[in-house]
C-alpha cells in the first residue's frame, strides 16, 4: 500500500487527503452492511502516490478527482442497483465539503478475477491505496498485472477518450473562454500529451501504473518512429503537469497552437494504431473515418444491436451500422470533427457524421454536441 498520496505533496496537505479517506469509509460503512463489503480501494493518481499538487496563495491544494472503488459480495450489477443511489447522494454532500471531485466506482472480485486484462484493471491492481479490506483483497487477479498482455484495442481506447478531451477543447476554444474554461483547455491539453507516449508504450508491451517509470521508459525506448522525439517532449510535459498542474498562463492564441500541434500529431498516431489494430491501412483519418472495416469486432451483434437502439433509438435500427458496437460510430465521428482539414465544408462529410451520431443537425457545434451526449457511455 502506498504510504503518500502525492510525490512532493506538504505535509498539510497529505494529512487533509488522508482525513478525506476517512471520512469516506466512515460513510461507505454506515450505508453498505459490513457483510456485503468486500473492500474499499483509493485508486487513481492519488492511490497510486502520484497525486497533483496544485500551488495556490492559500497553500497546497489536490487537483485530481478521488476514485474510489467499492468491493462487494454478490452480483456487480444487482449491488449497482442497490447501492449506486446511496452513493451517488453521498457523493453530492462530500465533494463540496471536500473541495474536488469524489467518484465511486462499484466492483466485485468475481467479475476481475474473471475478466481479461485492461489498462484500467492494470492500473488498479498494481497501484492502489487500501483503505478496508484485506491485505491480499486482489488475489485470484495476478493475470491483471500483466501490462505486456494488455491489448492494442486499450490503446486506442486511451488514445480515443484524450482525443474527445482535445474536441471538447476545440469547442471552447471556438467561443468565449472563461478561466473555467482556460483551465480545462489547458488540463486536456497535457492530457493528450500525456497519453500519446502513453499509446506508443502500451503498443511496446512497456506501459507501467507509474507515470514517472512510463517516462522512463519511453526515453529509453528504441523505436523506428518519424515522431519519437517529439512525443517524448509531450510525455514530459504531460508527466510535470499531472505531478504539479499550474494553472493556465499562457494567453488564448498560445493554447490554439498548442492545441493544433498536439492535435495534429495525434491524428498520425491514431492512424498509425488503427492500422496496427486492424491490420488496415489508412491514407488519412479521413479515409479512415468512411472505413467500412469493422472496427470494434470483438462485440457480438445482437449486443450491439441493442445498445444501438438504447443510445441512439429506433432510426438506428435501420442503418448498416445496427450490429456494430456503437463505439464505432463516435471512432468515425471524432475523426472528422477533430481533424478533417476540410471541416464541414463537403456534404459528404456532414452527412456521413448525421448517419454515425443519428442527428439531423449539421453544424458542427451542434455536431459535437450530440457526440458529446453519447461519448460517456463508450469512453
Amino acid at each position: 500500500m502506498n504510504q503518500r498520496f502525492t510525490i512532493d505533496g506538504s505535509q498539510a496537505l497529505e494529512a487533509r487527503l488522508g482525513q478525506l479517506c476517512q471520512r469516506v469509509l466512515g460513510g461507505v460503512q454506515a450505508l453498505i452492511p459490513k457483510r456485503k463489503l468486500e473492500g474499499l480501494v483509493l485508486g487513481g493518481g492519488y492511490g497510486r502516490g502520484e497525486g497533483g499538487v496544485l500551488k495556490t496563495e492559500a497553500g497546497e491544494e489536490p487537483y485530481n478527482d478521488l476514485e474510489f472503488h467499492v468491493v462487494l459480495r454478490g452480483h456487480r450489477v444487482v449491488r449497482e442497483w442497490k447501492f449506486r443511489s446511496m452513493l451517488e447522494e453521498f457523493v453530492d454532500f462530500l465533494s463540496p465539503e471536500a473541495g474536488l471531485h469524489v467518484e465511486f466506482k462499484i466492483e466485485s472480485l468475481d467479475r476481475l478475477r474473471n475478466s481479461p486484462i485492461s489498462m484500467f484493471s492494470y492500473d488498479l491492481v498494481s497501484a492502489h491505496r487500501l483503505l478496508a479490506g484485506p491485505d491480499d483483497l486482489f488475489r485470484g487477479c495476478d493475470h491483471h498485472l500483466a501490462a505486456e498482455r494488455i491489448p492494442l484495442a486499450e490503446a486506442t481506447r486511451l488514445l480515443f477518450n484524450r482525443c474527445t478531451g482535445l474536441l471538447l477543447a476545440k469547442d471552447f476554444l471556438r467561443a468565449q473562454i472563461t478561466p473555467e474554461k482556460q483551465d480545462f483547455i489547458a488540463r486536456n491539453i497535457a492530457k493528450a500529451q500525456l497519453a500519446l507516449g502513453d499509446v506508443i508504450l502500451a503498443v511496446a508491451g512497456q506501459y507501467h501504473w507509474s507515470c514517472r517509470e512510463r517516462h522512463r521508459r519511453l526515453n529509453h525506448l528504441e523505436a523506428d518512429l518519424p515522431w519519437l522525439e517529439q512525443i517524448r517532449a509531450f510525455h514530459a510535459a504531460g508527466v510535470e503537469f499531472k505531478l504539479h498542474p499550474t494553472p493556465p498562463l499562457k494567453s488564448v492564441p498560445e493554447l490554439e497552437a498548442d492545441h493544433r500541434h498536439v492535435s495534429s500529431l495525434a491524428s498520425q498516431i491514431w492512424v498509425w494504431l488503427e492500422a496496427r489494430r486492424l491490420n488496415c491501412n489508412f491514407a488519412s483519418a479521413d479515409q479512415y473515418a468512411f472505413s467500412s472495416i469493422e472496427k470494434c469486432p470483438e462485440s457480438s451483434r445482437w449486443r450491439n444491436f441493442l445498445l444501438n437502439l438504447k443510445s441512439f433509438g429506433w432510426r438506428a435500427a435501420l442503418d448498416a451500422c445496427c450490429w456494430r458496437y456503437p463505439r464505432e460510430r463516435l471512432f468515425n465521428s471524432l475523426v472528422l470533427l477533430l481533424w478533417s482539414s476540410e471541416g464541414l465544408v463537403r456534404p459528404e462529410l456532414a452527412r456521413h457524421l448525421q448517419n454515425q451520431l443519428q442527428t439531423k443537425t449539421s453544424d458542427w457545434h451542434s455536431l459535437v454536441q450530440a457526440y458529446k451526449q453519447v461519448w460517456p457511455a463508450y469512453g
